[in-house]
Formats: structure tokens, sequence, C-alpha cells
């Protein structure tokens, strides 16, 4: 039933109902070898480590190495909102002092539901997932006859959570923070800090970013800190991990919800670089209908909402890992550390929606990352005139230096070959069995107005970049214009039909690039 050319790791699984109907996947598993192969009777040409669905056991509708997906070209610009009560710009490159207020958030025990317990708890069981924080508070007594002590009223703090993020604090002031990571969460905080005779608050801020989702015992692993908590000195230490702390869930921000005007605090020196603060401001929204985005230069990490809705955490300082970026190829058995990109870049970045299209099958929300130190903010949360922009930031930071971006398609392209499998819903129709092209501007009001360039042959070259090839014929550009111009999306067959044919006995494909407005 399957024969094959020049490889032995080809394979079909068919499947078949009591009426008859018939449908089949050819697999080759080679890693690195294409593989010519007969099945029914009727040739085959299978890409390395791929798949083809075949739901009539004749015709390929898919296979999972030609994936037919339109590609953008896009570009950031910076935006200037104005204030309704000023019409001066409050977002350009920078954003001015006088449009911020804030809101110191209490370092430690602030809410009347704190509690206490011996020992150290986990966080996420005590939490309940109503907050990514935890605050650990406890009170030391210093005589100055303590053994432990270095330099009389100095020791080492030293903290063993599993974090994931780890901020300390000693009599109120920041004495440090530790931060884990995807290859080891454990944070081990070590931090001098100063002590004064008789009472001293110890309090530690623990912050989740994220929990891990899979493997095994994955739901025993746990967060927060685990201990032990130690003031440690040259002649001695003391284990605190055991006593008696104070407990509370959530920041007192986010139970006062920031809403009452009342409380934001507006001067003309604005506190910046000290952990623990509440900002805000007033925008008005860019002009337009493109993706907005903020630019968190000069902040650390912290979360953002915008007119009451989050956007998630900023953390522009964490970095991806810089090994592990090799050259990419889909060939091969899958590993998690294969094909990593970006390594060294923001961890965090602008989304950029665009059209992914199998075929005349479309996945309209798709969205893929571009590297911008930017974070995406959905239009549906901006409304027509005033909007209020809330940050908390947890480290110190600069809000002044905060932007806003748009984020506008120049060009859709697509490149597809004679080989590709044909739209999924021609296989068993009057539709012609030959692989289309499908264009679409990414905005209702968009049409595609301009094709920049079109070559049906031997192309080369990537979105913006297309070159012709030697193999090159005189009419493309004509034919995807008349299809697509004034549309606002299009499909153009790719066939020597349509094309006519400039080179017999090769391999022809199709690149085009469009342009909406």
């Amino acid at each position: 039933m399957l024969g094959h050319r020049g490889v032995r790791q080809c394979s079909a699984h068919v499947y078949k109902t009591s009426s008859g109907t018939c449908a089949a996947f050819l697999a080759n598993v080679n890693s690195n070898s294409d593989a010519t192969v007969t099945f029914y009777g009727k040739t085959y040409h299978l890409a390395a480590w791929s798949v083809s669905v075949l739901p009539d056991c004749e015709n390929v509708v898919f296979n999972t190495a030609q994936i037919i997906s339109q590609a953008t070209l896009s570009e950031t610009k910076y935006v200037k909102t104005y204030s309704q009560e000023s019409d001066q710009p409050i977002f350009t490159s920078e954003i001015t002092e006088s449009g911020w207020k804030y809101v110191q958030e209490p370092v430690g025990i602030s809410k009347t539901s704190a509690f206490k317990r011996e020992g150290l708890l986990e966080q996420i069981n005590t939490t309940g997932d109503v907050s990514d924080y935890l605050w650990y508070s406890i009170s030391v007594n210093i005589t100055g006859n303590e053994p432990f002590l270095f330099n009389e009223t100095q020791s080492i703090l030293h903290v063993e959570s599993l974090g994931h993020v780890l901020h300390a604090f000693v009599n109120g002031q920041s004495t440090g923070s530790g931060i884990g990571n995807s290859d080891n969460v454990n944070v081990l905080l070590e931090t001098t800090v100063s002590l004064v005779p008789g009472k001293n608050i110890i309090d530690l801020l623990s912050v989740t970013v994220g929990l891990q989702n899979y493997g095994p015992f994955f739901d025993l692993s746990g967060a927060g800190v685990t201990g032990p908590v130690l003031l440690k000195g040259q002649s001695g230490r003391i284990d605190l991990s055991s006593n008696l702390w104070t407990y509370q869930i959530g920041l007192r921000g986010e139970d006062l919800g920031l809403s009452d005007s009342s409380i934001w605090i507006s001067q003309d020196v604005l506190p910046k670089n000290s952990p623990l603060i509440w900002y805000m401001t007033d925008f008005d929204a860019p002009a337009g209908n493109d993706p907005v985005a903020i630019e968190f230069t000069g902040m650390r990490k912290g979360m953002a909402w915008v007119n009451g809705e989050s956007i998630g955490r900023y953390w522009p300082a964490y970095l991806a890992p810089q090994t592990g970026c090799s050259l990419c190829n889909y060939r091969g058995a899958y590993s998690s550390d294969k094909c990593l990109k970006n390594c060294g870049k923001p961890s965090q970045t602008l989304y950029n929606c665009i059209i992914l299209t199998t075929a005349s099958f479309f996945f309209s929300a798709s969205c893929i990352y571009t590297l911008m130190n930017r974070y995406h903010v959905p239009r549906s949360f901006i409304q027509p005139g005033k909007n209020k922009l809330i940050l908390f930031e947890e480290m110190g930071g600069d809000p002044t230096k905060i932007s806003f971006t748009t984020r506008q398609t120049t060009s859709l392209c697509g490149y597809i070959s004679e080989s590709h499998p044909a739209p999924v819903d021609a296989w068993n129709t009057a539709k012609n069995q030959v692989p289309v092209l499908h264009l679409e501007c990414p905005y209702s009001r968009q049409v595609i107005s301009s094709v920049k360039f079109a070559s049906f042959g031997t192309p080369s070259g990537t979105c913006g970049r297309y070159e012709h090839g030697k193999c090159r014929g005189s009419s493309a550009l004509a034919i995807v214009q008349e299809a697509c111009v004034g549309a606002k999306s299009c499909d153009v067959e790719v066939s020597t039909k349509l094309f006519g044919d400039p080179c017999a006995n090769v391999s022809k494909s199709l690149a085009v690039e469009a342009a909406c407005s």
C-alpha cells in the first residue's frame, strides 16, 4: 500500500468507516531527508520530519512542514496623548512629572486582616491565589550583647525562599532583593543589615510571578519563604524560622482599589527610584486604531492597569538567558531547548497580532512576539477621552521616562510554492486543487492599497527583502494587483495556469509583498 524511494522511515496510518469513508496520515519520521512515497498508486512528497493529512486518502490538505502563513512588517511610532485638562502632551518620549500622582505602599503589616502563626507558611496555600504578594513580618529585640552581632550593630540577614521574588526590609528600610529564574526558582538573599538597640522589625515581601504548570508533583513545589531565616555574625547566629511571624495577604493598595482620587498625592517633586510606590496619571487615547503599547523605560519591576484592567507585570530588566540561541530547524526530535530565540533580550515584549492562515483556514486572533521593550495595551481597554494609567513599582523606578507607542503594519507578505497543499475546503469540492496565497489587512477599515513586490518563479528572501530569481514570469505583478488592490483580502492561486510557465521542470513559488491603508 505504501511504497517509497530513498528513505525507509515512512509510514501510513489509515482509518476507514463501515461505509467506506477513508482518511490517512502519511509520516516521514526521518530527521534530515525528504522522501517520495507511493500511496494507493499515487505519488506524494513528504518533507523530512513531517506528517501529511489526507482526509479522503487521496488529497493532501495539510503538511506539518509546509504551513502557509501571512507575515507582516511593522514599525513603532512614539505618540503624543493629550490631557483633557491642559491640552498639553503628557506622553511624549518622556512623561512630565506634573502629570503624575502617587501613593506610598506601607512597608510590612498595614491591614487589620493580618494574622500570626509560628513558623514559616507556604505562600500559595496561604494566599489562596488572592494576591501575588505575601508579607512575612517578625520583631527581634536587640540588647546589644547578642553573640551573633557583627561590628556591634550590624549582622547578615540570610533568607531562603522558593520566591519567585523576595524583597527584604529592616525597620522600614529596603535592604535588598533576591530573584529566582526558570532554571532555579530558589531565592537566596544575604545582605548586611543595621540593627538598633531594642525592637527591630524585619519585613519580607514574597512575590510570585507565575506558577509551574506541568511536570511531576508541580502542585507540591510551593512558593514563598521556606527558611531558614537567620541573623548571622562573626561569632554565631540566630534562627528566626520557628518564631512567631505576622502575615499579611496582599497589599493595602490592592484592597483600596486606588479608585478614590482623594488618596492620591500630587506635589512638585515626584518620588522616584524608591520601592513600593503606586503611580497614577491620566491620558487621552492615541489616535487611530493601531495597536498601542507602553514602553517601560526607567521602571524596574511591577504591575500596570489601564482603566482598572490589568495589562500584566512589567519587568524590563529581566532578560532571557544569553546561551541557547542556535540556528533553528524544525527537523529532528523535539527538545525544549532546540529553537530558543532572542537570548539576552527582555523576557516581556510588545506582541503584535497578525493573521495566520493555513490555506483558507484562518486563525485571526493569533499573535507573535516582537523584540521591543514594550507592553501591549488592548484597544478595548482604552476609551474615548480620559483614561487612567496606574502602576505599582516594587523595586524603584522613574515613571517620567515611560512613553506610549503605536504599532503600524507597513507590509503584508506571503510566500508559497507549488508543492504546498491546496486550501482545506478545496479537497471535497469543485475548487481547483492548487495552493492559494491569501492576504488580508489586519484592521476592519483597511484595504490593500498597493502591491510592492510580486514574483512567480524562483524568488528568494524574506518579507521586505524579496528578490526575483533567474526564473521569473513577466505578468506576476499585474495579476496580483488586479486580484488584490482595493480589497480587504484576496486569494491568488499558485499555478502555471494563472501565471504561465517561465521555466519548465522547475518547482516554482509565488512571493508577494503588499501594503494596507
